[in-house]
């Protein structure tokens, strides 16, 4: 899964510098960065990204907490102070002096905190298996966050130019990242995610710096997360030769991917912390649907979106987030999560030690009855049949359509590696053969492809669908 959330001025050392960037603990005070993640267990950021030559870092590179106080708690270049200061040796005056460590005009959002996990099963075996398992388990992880944030920089990344931002343009080289790894939740059980700090500063063709739209970055999360998942999975599966299945986690919401063959008894002893997220946002939920205006009036409808839920589902973790446990070594971690999970599971603890193999028979059982060839147009049907139902009022644009192929192709091709194109390919011919564009742009962004307003050549005509908006 992928969480977001933004990041504003002055947000970064009140959070940021004190929990994230050291496992979400908290920072001694006055403790070097580097010392208190060594301290903590926790591995140093790093910098990723094809736009970090632009602020002169390098790929790899650990982030600093100057570097990280400057980009994402002041908007400004992160080695800003330096350029000012040479600058001013050079003999520019203070004032012209001080432009040299701006990335543009101030703005409030200077970044986005995008969270990075994979799925219980994946967490099961990367907590509980042996040392190989657990580093071909990062590496997927890692793939999959590289693959994702570039398809971010490449189709959700925009930069708003011209009068009132009308039109929109892709920074040039692309976006920077400081990734952070952690390795348990709050309440000590296996969690392996990375925070991924993007940079909402791009350079533009014109060489000056602008602002990356944040409101259009959100409204591709899910799609984003949609592929980091199918990506996921399938980098774990083809790498270990396991394969995945369904498992209905809710009644009545479609089911997630997991690695078959992975005892789900297990699932249940890691996911304390989600059990109580999940409760809270139940309660959130009823909130939610049951919420009148002044008129009486439903406010958001009877049932809640993919998104309304996310969004409530962040509110429910907030809520509940309890203290961590003390700090342990992920050597010391993997240790006490073995032995927790065979207590927990008492008389077949056994399995503990046989999670690979077990992943192992059911996956040439899977793979020996999944067809290797994707019928497209089926795969198109079934998609936009998908987003047509599960959308309130029967509207969508393209990304709610990528978002679907993505899961679409994540169970029907059960851990199997795919062409990289292969989900734009079922969005074009759904679009080409089961969409009706029914958009009525009043601005210069409403013409762009990704705002083209759809819905399905099946549904009943109404003369007011137009008029209505697509779910976010």
């Amino acid at each position: 899964m992928m969480d977001v959330r933004l990041i504003k001025r002055g947000q970064i050392y009140r959070y940021y510098l004190r929990q994230v960037v050291v496992g979400d603990y908290l920072r001694p005070v006055r403790t070097p960065l580097g010392i208190a993640q060594i301290q903590i267990g926790v591995p140093p950021g790093r910098w990723t990204g094809r736009g970090l030559a632009d602020l002169g870092l390098r790929p790899g590179a650990i982030v600093t907490e100057d570097e990280l106080r400057q980009l994402f708690g002041q908007g400004r270049h992160p080695h800003g102070d330096r350029l000012v200061a040479e600058a001013l040796a050079a003999g520019k005056k203070p004032a012209v002096a001080a432009g040299a460590g701006k990335l543009g005009r101030a703005v409030e959002v200077t970044g986005m905190d995008l969270v990075f996990r994979p799925q219980p099963t994946i967490q099961l075996m990367w907590a509980l298996g042996d040392e190989e398992t657990r580093q071909v388990i990062e590496t997927a992880h890692e793939r999959a966050i590289e693959a994702t944030l570039a398809w971010i920089e490449d189709h959700a990344a925009t930069i708003r130019v011209g009068a009132q931002g009308r039109y929109p343009t892709r920074p040039v080289h692309g976006l920077a990242f400081a990734r952070f790894r952690h390795y348990e939740s709050r309440a000590g059980t296996p969690l392996l995610h990375d925070h991924v700090l993007v940079s909402l500063r791009g350079l533009r063709p014109d060489g000056k710096w602008g602002a990356v739209h944040s409101t259009t970055l959100l409204e591709n999360v899910v799609a984003a997360s949609s592929l980091y998942n199918e990506l996921v999975m399938a980098e774990v599966c083809e790498a270990l030769e396991v394969a995945s299945e369904p498992r209905t986690v809710s009644a009545g919401r479609r089911p997630v991917m997991e690695v078959a063959g992975v005892p789900h008894e297990l699932i249940g002893w890691m996911s304390k912390r989600g059990q109580e997220i999940d409760l809270c946002r139940q309660e959130l939920e009823h909130e939610y649907v049951t919420a009148v205006d002044e008129d009486g009036n439903l406010k958001f409808g009877p049932v809640v979106s993919e998104e309304a839920r996310t969004k409530l589902n962040r509110i429910a973790a907030r809520k509940t987030r309890p203290p961590k446990p003390e700090a342990r070594s992920l050597a010391q971690l993997r240790a006490d999560w073995r032995a927790g999970a065979k207590e927990f599971l008492g008389e077949a603890a056994h399995l503990v030690d046989s999670l690979l193999e077990r992943a192992r028979a059911a996956a040439a059982a899977i793979r020996a009855r999944v067809a290797e060839t994707l019928d497209v147009a089926l795969a198109a049907l079934g998609v936009s049949a998908m987003v047509f139902v599960m959308s309130s009022n029967g509207l969508f644009h393209r990304r709610h359509l990528l978002a679907e192929a993505r899961r679409f192709l994540a169970l029907v091709q059960r851990g199997r590696r795919r062409e990289p194109s292969l989900d734009e390919t079922i969005v074009n011919a759904a679009i080409a053969t089961h969409c009706l564009d029914i958009t009525e742009p009043k601005t210069t962004r409403g013409l762009l492809l990704g705002y083209r307003l759809y819905t399905t050549h099946w549904a009943r005509p109404d003369p007011t669908r137009s008029r209505r908006r697509a779910p976010e």
